[in-house]
């Protein structure tokens, strides 16, 4: 076991990891014996990790922190960093390391308030471990004033400081950022090296878990929830009807609002699952007694959570929607594949009769069409549009014809 195990199907990103790690070990090394730093080293202190959903941008940068933090004896004897047995390994691939901030949001942005935070954390020495590490999963969502904040800190790096930072693209990071990062680009994991993770790790029948990874197109996280979990495949055989439901205005905006209803349910099971627990917790700290009145001054507070419980509330039902289009792209692509007789696995093998039936009754120019106005809503809802609007759009413009 290393801690590149879960890092699926990225030999490349790996082996550079990998380099890198070793050339920040001996700097380490060489700094505390008071030994010049080589010059040609292929560490660097901020890095960027792009890749499509589901390519591993956090598990590429969780592992590289575990390899920065590696203190097996091993290394000393011409040992890879990251054995993923020692303290320091072991610690930060689950999530318990001083030196190691990992940072993930639920919400749709990440503030100047929070970067702050970063920043000032950034600038401290290694407490325990060798490094001081800050992954930030999702670079994407950080906003402008946000991203001004953190370009200071990449600018201006204390010495044992290393940034992570994870996005889907390039273009999703300030420029000004993204000049500063050591670029690293990832590539969707082929189906069977992700159902061989799930077979391995998590003792998925093979069957299942290639059956997931097919549907998923590769993307591990939703492929590991799909092969585990009930709900998620009743949600996804439910999407993938939509097409034989949009034949009339009547079909078309019905299947718009079960859509957005579904998604609307995610977010409140989340909400009743987590809000509850957050608002006794924070009401506990704050000192209220049971069924008596807050204390004073405590209003800001309690006004500040349920402020960021509806932003999350708000980015989950979005994810939900997000996670529908996907799976009808999905489902369109399969259709294109059978019209212009590729060959290729569908995706959808489960639903071929629904596949194979659309494929037939429309021309390739439809269902590019088709694809098309699914793109259209994914945008519309990045642009803040009404989802049941975007989504009855969406749908009136799947209709045959």
């Amino acid at each position: 076991m290393t801690v590149w195990d879960d890092l699926v199907g990225q030999d490349r990103v790996q082996e550079q990891l990998a380099a890198a790690a070793r050339d920040a070990d001996a700097q380490v090394t060489a700094v505390s014996a008071g030994e010049p730093v080589a010059d040609a080293s292929k560490m660097t202190h901020a890095w960027l990790f792009t890749g499509p959903p589901g390519s591993g941008r956090a598990t590429a940068a969780r592992a590289f922190a575990a390899a920065l933090q590696c203190v097996s004896p091993d290394r000393a004897l011409g040992g890879q960093p990251g054995c993923g047995f020692c303290d320091g390994c072991h610690t930060t691939l689950v999530g318990t390391h001083a030196d190691v901030e990992i940072v993930r949001t639920d919400l749709l942005s990440i503030g100047v308030k929070e970067t702050r935070e970063l920043v000032r954390r950034a600038q401290l020495s290694p407490a325990v471990g060798r490094w001081q590490v800050i992954v930030l999963e999702d670079a994407d969502r950080l906003t402008e004033g946000a991203g001004n904040v953190l370009l200071k800190a990449v600018e201006e790096p204390a010495p044992r400081t290393v940034w992570l930072l994870c996005a889907p693209s390039l273009e999703d990071v300030l420029p000004t950022i993204r000049s500063r990062c050591r670029h690293l680009t990832l590539r969707t994991p082929p189906v069977e090296a992700v159902a061989d993770v799930l077979i391995r790790r998590d003792g998925i029948p093979p069957e299942t878990a290639l059956a997931a990874a097919r549907a998923t197109q590769g993307h591990i996280g939703r492929a590991r929830r799909l092969a585990t979990d009930d709900r998620a495949r009743a949600r996804r055989a439910a999407v993938l009807k939509v097409p034989l439901r949009v034949e009339d205005v009547g079909g078309c905006l019905k299947a718009a609002q079960e859509l957005v209803d579904t998604a609307a349910e995610d977010a409140k099971q989340l909400a009743e699952e987590v809000d509850v627990k957050e608002t006794e917790d924070l009401k506990a700290a704050l000192g209220a007694q049971a069924g008596g009145r807050m204390p004073r001054g405590t209003a800001g507070a309690m006004k500040e959570l349920e402020d960021r419980q509806k932003r999350r509330k708000t980015r989950t039902q979005r994810d939900s929607l997000d996670l529908a289009l996907t799976e009808l792209t999905g489902f369109y692509r399969d259709v294109l594949a059978l019209q212009l007789g590729s060959g290729i696995a569908l995706a959808n093998e489960e639903v071929r009769d629904a596949v194979d039936r659309i494929a037939r009754a429309s021309a390739p120019e439809g269902t590019l069409r088709r694809i098309e106005a699914v793109l259209a809503c994914r945008e519309a809802l990045d642009r803040n549009v009404a989802p049941l609007l975007a989504v009855e759009a969406m749908t009136m413009a799947l209709r045959a014809g």
